[in-house]
């Protein structure tokens, strides 16, 4: 399994989470471990991943944030959320299924990289995120085996370097003999249920 093929089981991980949340839950507020910004809602959080994926056509094909400019800025969920973002979602997958040269350099806000980092980076968000969301909201946190190893396979040589940037919390010791989803969870600073 390449870059490509995780961030396709991510991004559709959580657009599956994103379909269950009730008309209810979008305006109650994340837990601050969910967010770099305290009192950001639901609505705000997945708001927030609409814009990630949004751009993903658009880094792919080269694009500098000077080029695209501001055109995501603001809401992008609108008056049906699921429905806009699964269609953000699609049209993201979309571009990745078609994206053929993860050695080519991209340009994101913090430095240019490969594809298949960049990659790398916005699938641990995005499959992570399905797993906080979904026990955020209620729904079954068990993610897709083929994405649990997946994620694993990328994120387990870096997380160190990942956590000293602030990317994970600490560890959280789990047995060996876990279930490779909550090593991973452990491995990430997410307590597993």
């Amino acid at each position: 399994m390449n870059e490509i093929d995780v961030f396709i089981l991510a991004d559709e991980a959580l657009r599956s989470v994103v379909d269950q949340i009730r008309d209810d839950q979008w305006e109650q507020r994340v837990p601050d471990d969910m967010t770099r910004k305290p009192g950001t809602t639901l609505r705000q959080t997945i708001n927030h991943h609409a814009y990630d994926d949004a751009w993903v056509p658009d880094v792919l094909a080269g694009r500098t944030i000077a080029e695209v400019g501001d055109k995501y800025d603001g809401d992008l969920l609108g008056d049906h959320p699921k429905l806009t973002f699964a269609s953000i979602v699609e049209t993201a997958v979309l571009a990745v299924r078609a994206f053929d040269d993860l050695d080519r350099i991209v340009h994101l806000s913090y430095g240019d990289y490969p594809a298949r980092e960049y990659l790398k980076h916005i699938t641990s968000f995005r499959g992570l995120r399905a797993y906080d969301i979904a026990r955020f909201i209620g729904a079954d946190t068990t993610l897709p085996d083929d994405l649990v190893r997946g994620l694993w396979d990328e994120i387990a040589p870096d997380a160190e370097q990942w956590r000293q940037m602030g990317v994970f919390g600490p560890a959280i010791t789990v047995p060996e003999t876990a279930p490779l989803q909550d090593r991973l969870l452990g491995l990430t600073g997410r307590r597993p249920r």
